[in-house]
C-alpha cells in the first residue's frame, strides 16, 4: 500500500509538474501514465474524462482524486491529488515572492510566447485522444462511411458542434443530453 501510493505521488507530482496551461494539457500526460501502470484502460480514461469535465473543479484534480480512489481508496485520491498540486503551490509562492523581477524579464515574456504554440498542440492531442477513443471503435465496427454517421454519439456531437455556433446556449444543456442519450442508447 505504502509503495502505491508512493508511486500515485510520484506520478502525479510529475504530471502537476510539467503542465502548463491548464487543464486539458495535462490529459496526455495523465493517460500515457495511467495507461502505462494500467490503472485505467482507454475507454476507462476517455468516460473518466466525460465525468471530470461533467463534475465542478479542475479537469485534472478529479482525474487524479478519482485515479487515486480506484488505486488506493481515499489515502490514494489525497495523495494523487496533493502530488498533482504540489509543484502550482511551489511555484505560485516562488512567482508571488518575486513576481516584480518575473513580470519585466525579457527572457520569461518570450518563453510565455513560446510556450503558446506547444499548449495549443497538447489541447489539441488530448482531443484527438478523446475523439479516437469516442468515436473511431463506432466507425471501424461498422463497414460504410454513412452508417457511421448514424451512429448515436456521432449524432449528438455534430448536432452540438452546430448548436454551439449558431446558437448561444449554456454548455450544461449538452452535458444533461449526453447523459441521458448515454443512458437511453448506449
Amino acid at each position: 500500500m505504502i509503495l502505491t501510493l508512493v508511486n500515485l505521488y510520484i506520478s502525479f507530482f510529475k504530471m502537476g509538474l510539467f503542465t502548463i496551461g491548464g487543464g486539458l494539457v495535462v490529459l496526455v500526460l495523465l493517460e500515457n501514465e495511467v495507461i502505462t501502470h494500467g490503472w485505467m484502460t482507454k475507454t476507462e480514461f476517455a468516460n473518466m474524462v466525460a465525468i471530470s469535465q461533467s463534475t465542478p473543479g479542475a479537469i485534472g484534480v478529479n482525474l487524479a482524486t478519482y485515479t487515486g480512489y480506484i488505486q488506493a481508496g481515499i489515502p490514494g485520491s489525497i495523495i494523487s491529488t496533493v502530488g498533482l498540486v504540489t509543484p502550482s503551490l511551489l511555484i505560485i509562492i516562488l512567482i508571488a515572492r518575486y513576481f516584480h523581477a518575473f513580470s519585466k524579464n525579457v527572457y520569461v515574456k518570450r518563453s510565455f510566447v513560446a510556450l503558446r504554440p506547444a499548449v495549443a498542440g497538447l489541447i489539441a492531442a488530448a482531443a484527438f485522444s478523446i475523439a479516437e477513443t469516442s468515436f473511431i471503435p463506432s466507425a471501424i465496427k461498422l463497414t460504410k462511411l454513412p452508417a457511421f454517421f448514424t451512429d448515436i454519439k456521432t449524432i449528438i456531437f455534430i448536432c452540438a458542434v452546430f448548436v454551439v455556433f449558431l446558437v448561444d446556449v449554456h454548455p450544461i444543456f449538452f452535458i444533461l443530453i449526453g447523459a441521458l442519450a448515454g443512458i437511453l442508447f448506449l
